[in-house]
């Protein structure tokens, strides 16, 4: 039996308001910040349709070693109060065979982990009514090959892995030229940086289960296997889009690959997300669907998580056991509010054993860590024992938007986190374990490079939206409002804007 300990790397906690906030207040300036609700009552109907020193060691698998000395500061993965002697199984069957487990230290800004080993006679009489389990990147499947003992991929998954995060990067850069020149409007919202927590997650998935995004969606819905010409063509604003030009950069959607939506205000997702997973349990406990075993991925960032629907979705998927994982993406900026002043608690992924869920922190600039992390979460959804909230320390390289210049972040933390590309890192860890050569690596940067240049082409040379589609899905029954006596759209008059050109 084991039990997960997270800390805070660098500080003692207790030092956190005393010593760490007063410098960022005294040295970083203070914008307007933004702060948007959603009803969530709303979103549900209309789905219901003291420090220890311990040495620093690279890691054993992670293919990004240690480079700064640790001082950890332990604290049990579910709520010190309650649970802070608790140990917890690492799955509900029983495990015959102990795994062995390394020390895993990291450069990683935030926290990071230790899984201690107990003996078998540890007291597991734990006051939880479900008796859930907390998993993490850093345990080595016993059954991996011999040939391969630290691997935690084959070729064949590190591949995709590498070419669905090169897409991501590739894409959004090219959005950023095609942003400038003209070809896209309103905000848009770049994925550079933190494409290890969309792989990560998501191709783990099955074309069944749900992925609901924020405003910083492109990569989530092509990891989801929404094509890149659809998505282009949908920030394009052009009717081959996969919104038929009608969602735009953050509002992508695809019925078919059952990517909910993106979702311009912070928060209003996740009552969906959360929705839709109470969709997948009510098909299956209620209906008898014994095949549905759909999960839900809800994304959202550092600066949703002090909003009331974070906190009332976590009360009822916790309170039902619903199929869903919350992802944080914290990629410690707020637009520009840093995440140490914005929040009491920055530990984020503390707030789950809070309502009774597990609650992981993992590096989110390594992809196989939060893909074992991702394993763990999205296998306890599907077999019924409810959700996980995660927590991905993440960076965004650009600004919050094309239009922020980001001035804010010091460049100091900028390169730190430049020089840890997780598509570098896996780059070099595909090499050196000799799951990839140099040239199957090029062979796929010039298949994506083809791809993004077609998509971009197919985009711009498809037919912008007719004005008769002007008023399709905002009512329901548009006669009388939308529709003129003889039948036809009132928007297809030519006097139908006369006298507002002027305003």
């Amino acid at each position: 039996m084991y039990v997960v300990k997270s800390g805070l790397v660098g500080f003692p906690l207790h030092q956190l308001n005393t010593k760490i906030l007063p410098t960022l207040s005294a040295t970083i300036p203070t914008p307007f910040p933004l702060v948007f609700s959603a009803p969530i009552v709303s979103f549900l109907s209309f789905i219901f349709s003291s420090p220890l020193s311990l040495p620093s060691s690279p890691p054993i698998f992670s293919p990004f070693p240690s480079s700064l000395p640790i001082r950890k500061k332990m604290a049990t993965a579910f709520s010190p109060s309650k649970f802070a002697a608790q140990p917890f199984p690492l799955n509900t069957t029983s495990q015959n065979n102990p795994l062995t487990i390394p020390t895993t230290a990291s450069p990683f800004l935030g926290r990071t982990r230790k899984l201690i080993r107990l003996s078998s006679s540890s007291n597991l009489n734990l006051r939880r009514r479900s008796g859930t389990v907390v998993a993490v990147s850093d345990v080595v499947k016993e059954n991996k090959s011999k040939s391969t003992p630290n691997l935690l991929i084959t070729k064949e998954e590190g591949l995709e892995l590498y070419e669905d995060m090169v897409l991501g990067r590739a894409f959004e850069d090219m959005c950023a030229q095609m942003y400038y020149r003209g070809k896209m409007f309103g905000f848009v919202h770049l994925y550079n940086g933190q494409e290890a927590v969309s792989t990560g997650f998501i191709k783990l998935l099955k074309q069944q289960d749900s992925v609901v995004s924020t405003y910083r969606d492109h990569v989530h819905a092509l990891s989801k296997g929404v094509s890149a010409r659809a998505v282009m063509s949908e920030l394009f604003g052009k009717t081959t889009g996969c919104c038929r030009g009608q969602g735009g950069s953050m509002h992508m959607f695809s019925r078919e690959h059952n990517v909910l939506g993106g979702f311009a205000f912070i928060g209003e997702g996740i009552p969906v997300a959360t929705g839709a997973a109470f969709t997948s349990k009510y098909k299956r406990e209620v209906l008898k669907e014994a095949d549905c075993d759909h999960v839900t991925l809800a994304f959202f960032g550092d600066g949703t998580c002090n909003n009331g629907q974070f906190f009332e979705c976590l009360n009822m998927a916790a309170l039902w056991k619903l199929p869903i994982v919350f992802v944080v993406e914290n990629n410690l900026w707020a637009i520009g509010m840093s995440h140490l002043r914005a929040t009491s608690d920055p530990q984020i992924y503390k707030k789950g054993p809070a309502f009774g869920m597990p609650g992981v922190h993992v590096d989110g600039m390594d992809v196989l860590k939060v893909r074992e992390v991702a394993k763990e979460s999205i296998g306890r959804a599907r077999r019924g024992e409810g959700p996980t909230l995660v927590e991905c320390e993440t960076y965004r390289f650009r600004g919050h938007s094309l239009a922020d210049p980001d001035e804010l972040r010091d460049p100091a933390e900028k390169a730190h986190y430049a020089a840890r590309d997780p598509i570098t890192a896996l780059k070099k860890y595909l090499i050196e374990n000799s799951l990839a050569s140099e040239a199957d690596l090029k062979a796929i940067d010039k298949k994506i490079d083809e791809v993004v240049e077609e998509a971009v082409e197919f985009a711009d040379e498809s037919p912008v939206p007719p004005r008769s589609q002007l008023l399709e899905n905002v009512f329901a029954d548009p006669k009388g409002f939308g529709i003129g006596p003889d039948g036809r759209y009132r928007c297809e008059d030519p006097k139908f804007t006369e006298g507002t050109a002027q305003v």
